[in-house]
């Protein structure tokens, strides 16, 4: 079934926009077990008495790394890898891009919508979509483009 899809996906649109609409269904997925990771932690931190501000930054981190690590063995695993930990620091310094539309979501709502203030994770999935093209761009771009 999943040749079937592939096939004419690759019909339809080429094999090179079929992999680019691929990987980004995989990075999709893969940002929806980062939102998990992000709210999870991010609930946590707030259990823990740190606040939705410094509580967030440490979500995120966690988050990214857990879609770093997705990222390089599922969604660009075709990509040539080099050493992880480099790798590692690039895709946080390049998604700083992706932060910055996630974390400026998530804040803006967490001062102006009283909701979000009380159920912070609301603002997470806001910021999460907020920041998705923005890291999908610089992760394929950048990160895992070796091997193109």
């Amino acid at each position: 079934m999943r040749d079937l899809v592939l096939g004419a996906a690759e019909q339809r649109l080429g094999p090179a926009r079929a992999r680019l609409l691929g990987e980004f269904i995989r990075f999709g997925m893969v940002g929806t077990v980062g939102f998990l990771v992000d709210a999870g932690v991010l609930l946590a931190m707030l259990r823990l008495g740190l606040g939705p501000w410094v509580g967030r930054i440490i979500s995120y981190i966690c988050a990214a790394t857990a879609t770093y690590t997705l990222n390089r063995l599922w969604t660009f695993r075709a990509a040539q890898q080099g050493a992880s930990w480099r790798q590692w620091g690039l895709f946080l310094l390049l998604n700083l891009s992706g932060f910055a539309f996630n974390y400026g979501a998530y804040a803006l709502l967490l001062l102006t919508v009283p909701l979000v203030l009380a159920q912070p994770v609301l603002g997470v999935a806001a910021g999460a979509l907020a920041g998705i093209f923005a890291n999908f761009f610089v992760s394929r771009r950048f990160v895992f483009r070796a091997g193109r």
